[in-house]
């Protein structure tokens, strides 16, 4: 009776595991959506979070160093209008055909005023007393992590797909999502966004890449199946 109960629930699991993965975008979408609400409603009732003061404590007051604010500003530059748009020429310039080009550009450009919209909406001020730039407008969500996640993630989301080569798809899809992650902990470092505007900016982004890939980009590049050209 134990080892039927035992089975039932293995092959329970693997059917759950099963549906998860076939429907692993809705999952993440769903995921995303939960943390980007919650965060919002301790936004909106301007509640002290202990997200922010943890990342408060360990990357303001024990990480700044002299050394490192250099790198951290170089890290937080590569998610200005002028580095995109340097990125969107070089993604213009050597991607087959023009469409590659337009799809980084428009879900850019849609990614910024989503973002904007947002900020003046929700109006949240930015953190105040421990900055190292100056910076102006408002803080949630963070506008550097959502134009890095929508933009070197949708980059990464490309190269999976379609580029061959499994090294070189491994070690520019893990470059991305380095640059992704430093930059949000730049703007932390720096002094100019909470912690959760970060990680509202990141999950925003993440759900509106799930819908950019699956409606806007077949429309801009066709089949999936089929390198770029």
């Amino acid at each position: 009776m134990a080892c039927e109960e035992k089975a039932g629930a293995r092959t329970t699991m693997a059917r759950f595991a099963s549906l998860v993965r076939q429907n692993a975008r809705l999952v993440v979408v769903a995921v995303c959506a939960i943390v980007f609400l919650l965060i919002l409603d301790d936004v909106t009732e301007a509640e002290s979070m202990r997200l922010d003061r943890a990342a408060y404590w360990l990357i303001v007051q024990h990480l700044r160093t002299p050394w490192l604010t250099p790198v951290m500003e170089s890290f937080s530059a590569l998610a200005t209008p002028v580095s995109m748009l340097v990125v969107l020429v070089v993604v213009a310039a050597f991607a087959p055909g023009k469409r590659p080009g337009w799809c980084c550009a428009v879900n850019l450009g849609l990614v910024v005023l989503i973002n904007q919209v947002l900020k003046f909406i929700i109006q949240r001020p930015r953190p105040d007393g421990f900055r190292l730039a100056t910076v102006s407008g408002f803080s949630f969500p963070s506008g550097h992590s959502m134009a890095a996640m929508a933009f070197f993630g949708l980059l990464a989301w490309l190269v999976w797909r379609y580029e061959k080569d499994r090294r070189q798809r491994a070690l520019l899809v893990a470059a991305f999502a380095l640059v992704i992650v430093m930059i949000g902990v730049s703007r932390i470092y720096l002094g100019v966004h909470y912690a959760s505007d970060v990680i509202g900016g990141f999950c925003l982004s993440v759900i509106w890449l799930a819908l950019y890939t699956h409606i806007a980009v077949p429309l801009f590049l066709g089949n999936e199946d089929r390198p770029l050209g």
